[in-house]
């Protein structure tokens, strides 16, 4: 790069009248530009011609000077490394902003000799190695940016020696040791972020007290631990104190409520006990407190409640007593979640009369008496979440014209009465859950005004009437589940209309009539249950069409017909067609022992399941066992006729087709027990354990008792036959082959599949593995076999794989990418240990492009690719770490990463959507043993983390280890919760995900 900027440079001052107009300081910038990769050409207007840089994009000049003062190239995708030593010769330059984009290498300790900089930005990008010690050395710095990088190494303690800085933010890099003392020597500092960095256990420093300026302080996920130091009360100008994710414990000081300038508390997810200070009352600027997920207990002080709160979040601690009164008087109060208590009483009668409360949660406590009426008097209330408490009496008619609720759920309780028929068509409402209670009266028509009603909850209570025929106008219906009521009439014809219902679970009420005509319409169905009705007519053929539906129960009606056909194409984990009306001969696939009990109570039906019925004669039965006989032994003069020519044709063929050894060449990567006479000798069809895009793969089982497998990837010539396409086909398939090669030739991991040797001829290529005996980690997960995978064998396959990973990103020099990160790349040996294997399309992180390099075509497999991979071409370590976040998410959930079940998403957006609307039980693989339910979610957490949507946000695979390893021990992460702030997910609403939140 740099001799064609000295060609260019020669080439521009070879003219004299170019000497005389062009500025020096475009000619620096000129430098810079000739660095970078400008891949969306946002540089094109930096032409060494222009006789000054004051126009240039993103360049700005002093009125006064003309000499550049500012640049700013946020957001425009450049790449290349951060050009110190070219950018500190502008004499002039104060401010340099290069946010979100792909800045490289590392940050020179010559940054020091830009000593008119003031403000500096380098977030989001790929910077790594240490912190410059040299930074303090800029005497006029106000701000600085660094997060979102990689930087490693510790906080040097020169950082003390800040002369003016007012704003540091270091959050998400890997830095690790600890906090140094020594920042509490900026006490010109108004803002402090350290968050989410893997920081060593350490203490929050008491020297924190000298910063008196500081107005925030957000030490988020550093791995704190101890007490909270009472010096922090000295902060008088602190608005917000963010202490969540770490290790704290002991009680909240008192000193903190002497910060009369906090706006936002934030201390969840630590180890805090004791109560809360009752002198909290003089917090008088507080708007947001949040103490969820630590040991508080004692009550909810009356002083907390009569602050001007926004939020309130006290969620899973172990208050108990009454929520105090006066919390109905705050002003500005817009969220209350206390689920997750030992709180009892009634709910103050004026909540939400004097507040605009949006969201409101106190499930799982044992609140008694009715909902307030006031609940949703600003019109503006979303969520209001009560499960799981004593509340009773009736919905309050209030609710009914609340437009803006959009989540209510209010099951497990004891209401009672009629629900209002303004509830039914609330038009936001996406969760309607109203089970496990005493309901009565009939689903109001005005359900048809429900437009965006995704699910529907009514199962146990005393619901009567039909099912009305507006149902049918609700499109986006994906459940209806109202079990164990005493619904009557006919299924509405409408009902077929429901074209993303998944779940249909009527059982045990008093429905009659006929299954509808156009049941073949749910494509999408999963579960039908109809069980314990009194519906009668036949089965519709079209239920055979249901290619997705796994659960079918029909059992104790008056259906009456023969069984489809059709039935027997669907993969149904549950089928019970008992005690009907059913009559003639099963389908074949059905006639087995394994579907005895599903059709019993049907006495027109076959009853010897080898597919005799009833009523035939003897001689019928002789006639067809001596026909039987004959076209089995013709069958078996056939088969002996035909093996033996198949022998003799085979053996010619293979002589045919022997190989020429002494056109191979053999290149051992690790000291052989074996000759390639051995391997030659069995590439065979009968030898064949699977086959890709690639290639094929044999099994082979050497002389001396050892078994390796034999990748064949065909070359050139044969390729050239079969495509036409000769360059293209015949690069791929050398690219796959030397990528195996390079990546495994030189790896020695106990993690990474072992690559014996490879073999190569003008038309073939071999690569020899070390064979693993359960297969790929996909096939044996989803196949009938994924139950012997238990979650100690799943936990330990997901570190194995990490491991392997992490020794790609971290420990090879230089690193490399997989890029086809998936289950079926996973490989397992006879003690379920874990191989990462399949490194056709790996490339290696050049040291110039760390991080990220465009590629020409997308590699991956669908339902693994990271988005931004995806959009654009882009890739680097993030891509792998969001492939084995989908690899994660499958082994919790059982589930494929794509699936005609989840429509047009992924696994990571049928994830994400059904724990938000259903919780994390209905994301479980239910042959998991509910047992290891805590370890499961956490490990379900991380999964998470990796398939965030920013890559910034996507832990290091190094991280990932450390967090799997720590499952066992200790949660240290739980998922976090803030407004307006940069955080790897999101839950709002605990009670909806069980114990993750």
């Amino acid at each position: 790069m740099l001799p064609m900027f000295l060609l260019i440079l020669f080439s521009i001052l070879s003219s004299p009248l170019t000497i005389l107009s062009l500025n020096q300081e475009a000619l620096y910038l000129y430098q810079f530009k000739l660095l970078l990769d400008d891949p969306n050409s946002h540089l094109s207007s930096w032409n060494p011609l222009d006789p000054t840089p004051c126009n240039w994009y993103g360049v700005t000049c002093s009125t006064t000077t003309t000499t550049v003062t500012t640049i700013d190239l946020s957001n425009t995708n450049i790449e290349g490394p951060f050009p110190t030593t070219i950018l500190c010769r502008l004499p002039n330059l104060s401010s340099i902003t290069l946010f979100n984009n792909s800045i490289d290498q590392t940050l020179s300790p010559d940054i020091s000799l830009c000593r008119n900089l003031i403000h500096l930005d380098l977030s989001q990008n790929l910077l790594t190695g240490p912190l410059p010690a040299t930074l303090p050395q800029l005497p006029n710095l106000k701000y600085l940016d660094l997060s979102g990088n990689n930087f490693s190494g510790s906080i040097p303690e020169s950082f003390g020696t800040f002369q003016k800085l007012e704003v540091i933010s270091l959050v998400y890099n890997l830095i690790q040791g600890t906090i140094p003392p020594s920042l509490g020597n900026i006490t010109t500092l108004k803002m402090l972020n350290l968050s989410y960095n893997p920081f060593f256990p350490g203490r929050i420093p008491p020297e924190f007290g000298n910063l008196t300026n500081l107005q925030v302080l957000w030490l988020t996920h550093c791995n704190l631990v101890g007490l909270i130091p009472d010096s922090l009360g000295e902060l008088k100008k602190l608005e917000d104190l963010d202490l969540a994710l770490n290790d704290l414990y002991g009680s909240i000081p008192s000193s903190l409520t002497e910060l009369t300038s906090l706006k936002q508390l934030e201390l969840y997810n630590n180890s805090l006990s004791g109560e809360l200070p009752r002198s909290m009352g003089n917090l008088t600027s507080l708007r947001l407190f949040d103490a969820s997920m630590n040991h508080l207990t004692g009550k909810i002080p009356d002083e907390l409640c009569s602050l001007p709160l926004e939020s309130l979040n006290l969620y899973e601690n172990r208050f108990h007593g009454e929520l105090p009164a006066s919390i109905a008087n705050s002003p500005n109060l817009y969220e209350l979640r206390l689920f997750g208590n030992r709180l009892t009483g009634k709910l103050p009668e004026n909540l939400g009369k004097h507040s605009p409360l949006r969201w409101l949660d106190v499930s799982s406590n044992q609140f008694y008496g009715s909902i307030p009426a006031t609940l949703c008097d600003f019109g503006v209330l979303e969520e209001l979440l009560v499960i799981y408490n004593l509340f009773s009496g009736k919905i309050p008619a209030s609710l009914g014209t609340c437009q803006s609720l959009t989540r209510v759920r209010l099951g497990f309780n004891r209401f009672s009465g009629e629900v209002p028929a303004g509830i039914w068509g609330l038009p936001h409402v996406y969760l309607l859950e109203l089970a496990d209670n005493s309901f009565s009266g009939s689903i109001s028509k005005t359900i048809a005004g429900a437009t965006n009603l995704s699910l529907l909850f009514l199962s146990n209570n005393n619901f009567t009437g039909p099912i009305p025929n507006e149902i049918g106008w609700l499109e986006g219906l994906v459940e209806l589940s109202g079990s164990n009521n005493m619904f009557s009439g006919s299924l509405p014809d409408s009902v077929v209309n429901l074209g993303q219902l998944g779940t249909l679970d009527l059982h045990n009420n008093k429905l009659s009539g006929e299954l509808p005509k156009g049941i073949h319409s749910w494509k999408k169905l999963n579960e039908l249950n109809l069980a314990n009705n009194e519906i009668g007519g036949k089965i519709p053929d079209g239920i055979g069409s249901l290619t997705v539906l796994n659960f079918l129960d029909l059992s104790n009606n008056k259906i009456s017909g023969n069984v489809p056909r059709g039935l027997q194409n669907l993969k149904l984990n549950q089928l019970n067609l008992s005690y009907n009306h059913l009559s003639g001969e099963l389908p074949p696939l059905l006639a087995k022992d394994m579907y005895r009990t599903s059709f019993l109570g049907n006495p027109g039906l076959c009853r010897d399941l080898r597919g005799l019925c009833d009523g035939r004669s003897d001689e019928k039965s002789a006639g067809y066992i001596w026909l039987l006989r004959t076209i089995f032994v013709a069958a078996t003069l056939v088969l002996f006729v035909g093996v033996v020519w198949f022998y003799f044709k085979y053996k010619s063929l293979k002589y045919a087709r022997a190989i020429d050894k002494s056109r191979w060449t053999l290149m051992s990567f690790h000291k052989l027990g074996f000759g390639d006479d051995e391997i030659f000798n069995f590439l065979d069809e009968d030898n064949m354990i699977g086959s890709g895009a690639s290639g094929k793969v044999f099994k082979v089982v050497l002389g001396n008792g050892e078994t390796v497998a034999v990748k064949k990837i065909w070359g050139r010539a044969k390729k050239e036959v079969e495509s036409g396409d000769l360059e293209n086909r015949g690069r791929v398939e050398d690219t796959t082959f030397d990528a195996e090669v390079d990546t495994l030739g030189k790896i020695r991991h106990k993690n990474i599949v072992k690559l014996w040797c490879c073999c190569t001829t003008r038309d073939c290529k071999l690569l020899v593995y070390e064979y693993m005996l359960n297969g790929s980690l996909g096939d044996l997960l989803h196949s009938s076999k994924g139950g012997l995978l238990d979650w100690p064998t799943r936990y330990k396959i997901a570190v194995d794989a990490a491991e392997g990973l992490s020794y790609l990103h971290h420990d090879c020099v230089p690193p490399i990418v997989h890029r086809d990160v998936k289950s079926n790349n996973i490989l397992l040996d006879g003690d379920f240990g874990a191989r990462v294997a399949d490194f056709g399309v790996a490339k290696v992180v050049e040291t110039t492009t760390i991080g990220a390099k465009s590629m020409s075509v997308i590699a991956g497999s669908c339902g693994y690719i990271a988005p931004e991979y995806a959009y654009t071409l882009r890739v680097n370590e993030k891509s792998d770490i969001y492939s084995f976040g989908v690899v994660i998410l499958e082994l919790v959930t059982g589930r494929r990463p794509v699936d005609p079940e989840f429509g047009e998403k992924d696994l990571v957006k049928w994830v994400c959507t059904t724990l938000d609307q259903k919780g994390v039980d209905h994301l479980l693989d239910s042959r998991l043993d509910p047992c290891f339910k805590e370890e499961i979610c956490k490990v379900f957490n991380i999964g998470l983390m990796c398939t965030t949507l920013l890559p910034i946000n996507r832990p290091s695979m190094r991280r990932v280890v450390k967090m799997l390893q720590e499952v066992c021990t200790k949660n240290k992460m739980k998922p976090a919760k803030k407004d307006g702030k940069l955080l790897p997910y999101h839950y709002e609403d605990a009670s909806d995900h069980g114990s993750i939140a």
